[in-house]
């Protein structure tokens, strides 16, 4: 073989190669993507059902049930209203009137199975995707704050 035919050879290996493992990378953060969706949103069928994403909105005021460390809430951007079953610790400025994100898997009864709760974490934030969410609802901002 040449010397010519081995640099070609050699660079339409690495080309070749390099492709491979830009494929691979960007199928691995495709995979570890997580969606944000309201409770309109998923009512409209725009959720994954075998997908991890994530909701937000408010706690609906009155929906809180507890057993134990099983908690069944219901999240609501003003529009809609979603179920959500979650165990485990909630955290300590979860409450009902609240921002919440909540992250899980939705079942095909339209029930969210969350595998984690954020609260929102004082009086004046609320997460973008969840201020975002609610312009169009019933949401006013605390007195002398706004959602950022």
């Amino acid at each position: 073989m040449k010397p010519r035919h081995k640099r070609l050879a050699v660079i339409v290996v690495s080309i070749v190669g390099l492709t491979i493992a830009t494929l691979f990378a960007l199928n691995a953060f495709r995979s570890n993507l997580v969606y944000f969706y309201s409770p309109s949103e998923v009512h409209a069928g725009e959720a994954p059902l075998e997908r991890t994403f994530r909701i937000g909105g408010l706690v609906e005021p009155g929906s809180v049930r507890r057993d134990g460390l099983k908690v069944e809430f219901a999240v609501t951007d003003g529009a809609q209203r979603l179920l959500v079953n979650y165990e485990g610790q909630l955290p300590d400025l979860f409450r009902e009137g609240q921002g919440v994100v909540a992250q899980g898997r939705l079942t095909p009864e339209r029930t969210f199975i969350a595998s984690e709760v954020l609260a929102k974490h004082d009086e004046n934030y609320m997460p973008p995707e969840v201020a975002d969410s609610l312009k169009g609802g019933v949401y006013a901002p605390p007195a002398g704050g706004s959602p950022q």
